[in-house]
């Protein structure tokens, strides 16, 4: 494992992202984390629950947790896919990314709402590492 995604299950582009992410993993170089399970504060009591649901989060195998777009573009990159959001990470373009992204991820479950019709996902549990898909 490369990195550790640590992402909010509630929210269904952000389970349908995850979802899109995982069928790439082809070499399983990702582990999936929802915040949101009941075990998740036992597994991971020295993160912060409220900072990783303001936006995404991925923790190196070294302990570095990296954040937003950033650790965005590393899943992408991890599962050969970083060409997608490498343009977002180039100087210019992201400081603007970045300010869209925290706008995003402070509104997602109503952007969610307006694109797919579901503000939420129904809770459920998983295993850890896996995503599932939800309705």
């Amino acid at each position: 494992m490369e990195l550790r995604l640590f992402y909010d299950g509630l929210c269904p582009l952000c389970v349908a992202e995850m979802n899109t992410i995982k069928s790439y993993d082809t070499h399983k170089k990702l582990c999936f984390e929802d915040i949101h399970l009941p075990e998740f504060s036992e597994r991971f009591p020295d993160l912060n629950k409220q900072q990783l649901n303001d936006r995404i989060h991925g923790q190196l195998p070294d302990g570095t947790l990296v954040s937003g777009l950033d650790v965005t573009y590393l899943a992408w990159k991890f599962v050969g896919k970083g060409w997608v959001y490498a343009p977002l990470r180039w100087p210019v373009i992201k400081w603007f990314a970045d300010a869209l992204y925290l706008v995003f991820a402070r509104h997602r479950y109503t952007i969610s709402y307006l694109l797919t019709g579901k503000r939420r996902c129904q809770p459920c549990i998983s295993a850890s590492c896996q995503v599932d898909k939800r309705e």
